[in-house]
């Protein structure tokens, strides 16, 4: 998917560098920015998969390592909450200087306890999705288990988390402690999605039902069933993704694309203008989009059109393979077909009437599962040249055209 490099200046004067991840076709219907759980990092799996998945749908998605992590400058020692808060509210005006003001944010654990807190001081972020998240900031600190004591008595610590080593001073403890979060929920006024996963190990889902509690509507709430804390199945993330589209939508007033509709036993094409080539496909209830690949200038929003001309023939093919097999009671289980077209001289093709030129050639490969003898296996490649597409395809077609 195409992106973006962005690098910006950070609450604390260094450069914090982030990836912008956007949409293969068109222009972004909207803009939002991922802020990354505690002490991870904007390439952590669950960021990455969201991101990229929310810029499929039209919804451009900054995610950055915040001050002293991942590839952002800075020394993460020196870093407090209030930090993670001040560098979200610089990827959001620096976002708005590119012309690009972002309008959702979304934050995973600690990041969207900071993602509540920036949205309740950004007038521009009409909607905040978070993830895990804990409703108070000073929830971050049982993980530091008994490194607490010594960061009271020294100033600092080394604490390690998700097995790496990161040092902790007393400042980050004492304004984890200290924040007015209840406070920042008081005053979010951007719709609020809050999705957690019942089992989560590291943030009660208690948690989320404070931050549900104590926010004001519009808000709505998704359980996450049986994702852990950091989504490491992508399942769990392409879910989230796919959950926060339909509300971002909705609060964020994005209008839906433009769709055709068609009448039972009806194909409709109609093109969107989201690219040169993108299609919008109707036949009778059933939608999706045809495109071209990028190489050729598409979007590849969907299937090119010979691969729907295939789909339909494979489609055929294995549709008549078990009409056949089920009337002579024959135990075929599964039949799949894989097809490949191309174009070829006539002089490679034996058996073809064009002898100048290229013709089109198209090469089908079946599999049958199940205990088929051999002679029920050949006479299914036999009726697989019988399927009503091949038969089209093989007998004069006549297509005629007029204007609307």
């Amino acid at each position: 998917m195409p992106y973006e490099k962005l690098s910006f200046t950070g609450a604390s004067g260094a450069p914090l560098a982030g990836r912008l991840e956007l949409p293969s076709a068109g222009e972004p219907l909207a803009f939002a920015v991922f802020a990354h759980c505690f002490t991870c990092g904007k390439d952590i799996k669950a960021a990455t998969v969201i991101a990229r998945r929310l810029a499929e749908t039209g919804i451009a998605v900054l995610r950055f390592d915040f001050t002293g992590l991942g590839q952002s400058q800075g020394d993460f020692a020196h870093q407090h909450y209030r930090s993670n808060i001040d560098d979200l509210l610089c990827a959001i005006e620096a976002m708005t200087e590119r012309g690009q003001a972002p309008s959702l944010l979304i934050g995973h654990s600690l990041g969207g306890t900071a993602a509540l807190a920036a949205s309740a001081k950004s007038q521009q972020i009409k909607a905040v999705a978070t993830i895990g998240a804990p409703a108070d900031p000073a929830h971050v600190l049982a993980s530091f288990g008994e490194k607490i004591d010594e960061i009271e008595t020294e100033g600092h610590a080394e604490v390690c988390l998700a097995n790496r080593t990161f040092t902790i001073n007393q400042a980050f403890v004492e304004e984890a402690r200290s924040y007015a979060q209840p406070q920042a929920l008081a005053q979010l006024r951007a719709a609020l999605l809050v999705m957690h996963a019942p089992l989560d190990q590291q943030v009660s889902i208690d948690q989320a039902a404070a931050i549900f509690t104590a926010a004001k509507h519009p808000k709505s709430f998704i359980s996450l069933d049986k994702a852990d804390h950091l989504l490491t199945r992508e399942i769990d993330a392409r879910f989230v993704a796919d959950s926060i589209l339909p509300w971002a939508r909705y609060h964020l007033e994005i209008p839906e694309p433009e769709s055709v509709s068609a009448r039972e036993g009806q194909v409709v094409v109609a093109s969107t203008g989201a690219n040169p080539f993108q299609q919008a496909l109707a036949m009778g209830p059933h939608h999706l989009l045809a495109d071209e690949p990028q190489s050729v200038g598409g979007g590849n929003t969907g299937p090119a059109p010979y691969d729907l001309l295939l789909a339909g023939l494979g489609a055929c093919t294995s549709m008549t393979m078990h009409m056949y097999a089920a009337r002579k009671g024959w135990p075929l289980e599964r039949a799949q077909v894989a097809l490949q077209h191309e174009k070829i001289h006539a002089k490679d093709c034996e058996d073809c009437e064009t002898r100048s030129g290229k013709v089109d050639a198209i090469q089908r490969r079946i599999k049958l599962d199940g205990p088929l003898d051999t002679e029920q296996r050949a006479k299914l490649l036999e009726i697989a040249d019988k399927c009503p597409v091949h038969r089209t395809l093989h007998s004069e077609i006549k297509i005629t055209s007029t204007l609307d």
